[in-house]
């Protein structure tokens, strides 16, 4: 078996088959969380284990690094969810207390770092042993296609239900930069830092025919305040080595977890009939 194997970027899994789920019953409760999670872990676990190996659970730390460069980083985010009807700060403590139950009862590597999102645990594994295994990354985030740069990662998306394949990933990295990321809060290259947390402020256009030009003299681009902004936000290469040494040295631990045996007590215990009957999945 692999070393490094299923990484599952946890809270865009998470929060994506939530949002669905609300859909259906906005109601949500710690049960119908508890079962999404972990029908979600069995899922990429029985769909790739026999080619992959184990799953390596990545969480997001909080207080992530990158606001101490940039404060405005996700804050877009933020902003939606307090104006959301959901309890996402309920949601988010139900999320981080089941974490610790699967910590405590499933033979799983989890990997959660104050100030580390999983993004950046999932490229920096890529990075150290991409040259060893093969390494199938589970998420939608498109920020994953330029870790492609490696040999043997690939990334599958759980909404379109296929792998994603970036044939050029050095343009859609240098792409992204110019264009910059709306859901992240990252303006584009032409845009101030505020313009997605100050309500008068828009960003200045920046369609694919702008970006084609700007990519006929990037050298212009490629020393502007801006593009070294959302290179250092955006570009996996740009991790400081500080964070990748905090991420290698936690993955080199030994879970802290007992046998198998221990999933059923735990079925038992939290009555997830529902998922007895799966339970050579986990």
């Amino acid at each position: 078996m692999g070393r490094v194997v299923i990484l599952l970027d946890n809270n865009q899994l998470v929060i994506a088959n939530l949002f669905q789920s609300l859909k259906y019953d906005p109601n949500i409760n710690e049960d119908m969380v508890r079962t999404l999670m972990l029908n979600t872990y069995r899922m990429y676990r029985s769909k790739f284990r026999d080619k992959y190996g184990e799953i390596v659970i990545c969480h997001d730390g909080g207080r992530y690094w990158r606001k101490d460069i940039f404060p405005q980083y996700k804050a877009n985010r933020k902003k939606t969810m307090k104006e959301s009807d959901v309890d996402w700060d309920r949601i988010h403590e139900v999320m981080n207390m089941i974490h610790q139950e699967v910590v405590a009862n499933f033979p799983y590597k989890n990997i959660k770092i104050t100030s580390i999102e999983a993004d950046d645990i999932i490229a920096v594994l890529c990075e150290r042993y991409h040259m060893d295994e093969n390494i199938v990354i589970v998420s939608n985030d498109k920020d994953f296609q330029q870790l492609q740069r490696y040999e043997n990662v690939s990334q599958y998306s759980p909404t379109k239900k296929q792998f994603l394949k970036c044939e050029d990933p050095e343009e859609f990295l240098t792409y992204h930069i110019l264009k910059g990321d709306s859901s992240d809060g990252i303006p584009n290259i032409l845009s101030d830092d505020d313009v997605f947390v100050e309500p008068d402020k828009r960003q200045k256009p920046c369609g694919d025919k702008r970006i084609s030009e700007m990519k006929q003299n990037l050298s212009e681009w490629t020393s502007t305040d801006n593009w070294t902004r959302n290179q250092v936000l955006i570009d996996f290469n740009m991790i400081p080595d500080i964070i990748k040494e905090s991420i290698l040295n936690e993955y080199d631990k030994e879970p802290v977890v007992g046998d198998r045996s221990n999933i059923l007590n735990y079925f038992i215990d939290k009555k997830l009939k529902n998922l007895m009957v799966n339970i050579e999945e986990f």
